[in-house]
């Protein structure tokens, strides 16, 4: 029997405490980090209406139930797809008058009138989370005898999914897309149910083809260069992470003025807007070194935790729900929020390359912060409505093995 719940029941109160709790530290941060805007641009009015944006976007989304966004992921991923390729066809160009925009060596956006700059790589990342999603669904919900090859037969159809835009977005070049891509391929595929038979080798090969990468980065980039249109630049920010005091360029100029921030923020910061240390485009990717800088080291670990808090919630939505559909949506959205994270945190204290991924629901930009908004948006559609009973039980009864059908 189905217990009927009001509006204010089924709404995730909780998550949305979160992002207000986001919305207020990035507009306080920003603020302080715009200090030094030569531009003359309030990056944090920019930031207050993408965040309004956003917030239609999860009422947009919230309106549609999990069933029927199953219904238009093809769609979905099929308009990721078409915008990438547009970016990959049409001529672009640094004007900023021009339809397709490069920055930093990227072809990756698109120049709109009067909207301004939009990247259609950031919602591929929430396509291909909803296209993973009903394939995985889809295969074992048609698949009720599992064996290795079915699921050797799951993974070739997650990796060629991933594959096809990871392909459009490594070549645009953009590296910390193309890495977030894999993170949710990989979030996805561990929670799948594809046995470990498969995963520890098909794992083990992919690390061994990252450290052969790093190694031809480190002694053959001309090679890379001339037959895989990898751009100087990029590997000057691994060259950079390495040895931020013998490469010179902006990568280890930043990475360098981003310890000596943190560093000298200490334990509790020196305060809001007395920052000293002056770091180029400081609001977008390199955000929490004004967080270290300001707030020390207290202030850091707080975010940090607020990120816990937020990937704690979304794990126990994911735990909580009996469509495997939804919990796929969960995990994808936890592999990227949280990769994402580790990322951008690591590279400012150089544990990790540097790469273009802004910090979520902080960092200023429209774009990333849409598909954060997008993402949660389903994450509040999954909690609306998901339907809860007086009498229930996640425990399965076997189907017996003379009853069970494979379907072909």
């Amino acid at each position: 029997m189905e217990r009927r719940q009001t509006f204010s029941e089924r709404f995730d109160w909780t998550l949305c405490l979160i992002i207000f709790l986001f919305f207020i530290i990035s507009c306080i941060i920003i603020a302080s980090a715009q200090t030094n805007n030569v531009l003359g641009i309030n990056y944090v009015i920019r930031q207050v209406i993408f965040y309004i944006i956003g917030i239609f976007l999860i009422a947009f989304i919230m309106f549609f139930d999990p069933d029927q966004i199953k219904r238009m992921t093809w769609y979905l991923y099929g308009l990721g797809l078409f915008l990438l390729l547009m970016i990959a066809v049409i001529p672009g160009s640094t004007d900023k008058d021009s339809f397709v925009l490069i920055r930093n060596g990227a072809k990756s956006w698109f120049q709109l009138p009067g909207i301004g700059q939009l990247q259609p790589s950031e919602f591929m990342k929430i396509f291909l989370i909803l296209a993973l999603s009903r394939a995985a669904t889809q295969h074992n919900q048609f698949t009720p005898i599992k064996t290795l090859k079915t699921d050797l037969f799951l993974l070739l159809k997650l990796g060629t999914l991933t594959i096809i835009p990871l392909g459009f977005i490594a070549t645009q070049p953009d590296l910390g897309t193309s890495l977030v891509i894999i993170s949710i391929f990989l979030g996805i595929v561990l929670i799948s149910g594809i046995s470990w038979k498969i995963l520890i080798p098909a794992f083990s090969m992919v690390a061994a083809i990252g450290v052969f990468l790093i190694y031809m980065v480190l002694k053959f980039p001309d090679f890379l260069q001339e037959h895989f249109n990898f751009d100087p630049y990029q590997f000057n920010r691994i060259y950079s992470w390495l040895e931020p005091e013998k490469y010179a360029g902006s990568a280890s100029y930043q990475l360098l003025q981003s310890l000596k921030a943190i560093g000298s923020g200490m334990m509790e910061g020196k305060g809001f807007n007395e920052r000293v240390v002056i770091i180029p485009e400081v609001h977008t990717d390199f955000i929490f070194s004004v967080i270290g800088e300001e707030w020390g080291f207290i202030g850091g670990s707080l975010i940090i935790g607020l990120y816990f808090v937020l990937i704690y919630h979304l794990t126990k939505i994911a735990l909580n729900t009996t469509d495997s559909f939804n919990s796929y949506i969960c995990g994808g959205v936890i592999s990227m929020i949280t990769f994402h994270v580790l990322e951008n945190i690591g590279m400012t204290i150089q544990l990790l390359p540097i790469t273009g991924i802004p910090l979520p629901f902080i960092s200023y930009g429209g774009s990333a912060l849409m598909t954060n908004m997008m993402a949660m948006g389903l994450i509040f559609s999954i909690h609306l409505h998901h339907k809860t009973y007086m009498f229930s039980s996640r425990d399965r009864i076997p189907i017996p093995k003379n009853n069970r059908k494979i379907a072909h």
